[in-house]
């Protein structure tokens, strides 16, 4: 066998060998797998019971005003922490090697936005709430902030599916590789084409959709390690 070949196998079984994990360790990465629907849910119910709110063309967060603006801001906030922890969860039953370190890192960049997203709130804008101007309305500083916290955040989610695809790609599971690539190509795209698009309904929609694909990544990875911890292996 070749040096090459031997490094390669070595790299592998590195992904591989774990001892399985321990409750607070599994306690962690369902959080993560929780995280996403937990924020999905909240965030439709309150659409379709708010008045005004229109999902093909307001962001989600713009539901962080009105009377009801705390639901919103505490959804942001809780939905962080629980990204959070489930990082912690997935730094834990990782075994050494590619991405171990920054798949966590990365992943609580995205936690930690969410949570900034929900203390610096967007402002209202597009008629939500009722009575708000469609267009020509101010850019408050904590709205400044949300939509930087937002966008590190973003950026991190991102990187984090990469990271985690070439780490699949070292332990053979090319399908859980290609998945993680797509989820950051599709994300990365719609952000990109919201942003360019100046809020137009397709736009909007497609990034509704591509965070709903991201959420479902995040459950779903979370579900994979989660069920790997449980044996004496974790890619």
């Amino acid at each position: 066998m070749s040096l090459t070949n031997t490094a390669t196998t070595a790299a592998k079984a590195a992904t591989r060998v774990r001892i399985p994990a321990t409750r607070t360790e599994k306690g962690l990465l369902s959080c993560g797998v929780i995280a996403g629907p937990f924020y999905v849910v909240i965030s439709l119910a309150q659409a379709g019971a708010r008045e005004g709110f229109d999902l093909t063309r307001h962001a989600w967060s713009l539901l962080a005003n009105g009377s009801l603006s705390w639901i919103q801001m505490t959804n942001l906030i809780a939905t962080g922490l629980l990204v959070i922890a489930g990082a912690d969860g997935l730094r834990r039953v990782l075994a050494q090697g590619r991405g171990r370190s920054w798949a966590h890192r990365l992943l609580s960049v995205y936690g930690l936005s969410m949570v900034g997203a929900g203390v610096f709130r967007a402002d209202p804008a597009q008629g939500f709430p009722p009575g708000t101007p469609e267009e020509g309305t101010s850019t408050s500083w904590h709205s400044m902030l949300h939509f930087v916290s937002a966008g590190i955040g973003f950026i991190g989610l991102v990187a984090a599916c990469f990271v985690l695809a070439r780490r699949f790609v070292d332990a053979d599971r090319r399908g859980w590789a290609m998945s993680s690539r797509t989820t950051a190509v599709v994300f990365l795209v719609a952000l990109l084409a919201l942003a360019a698009s100046g809020g137009r309904v397709w736009a909007n929609l497609t990034f509704t959709a591509a965070i709903l694909l991201a959420w479902a990544w995040l459950s779903l990875i979370s579900i994979h390690f989660y069920g790997a911890a449980t044996r004496p292996s974790a890619a």
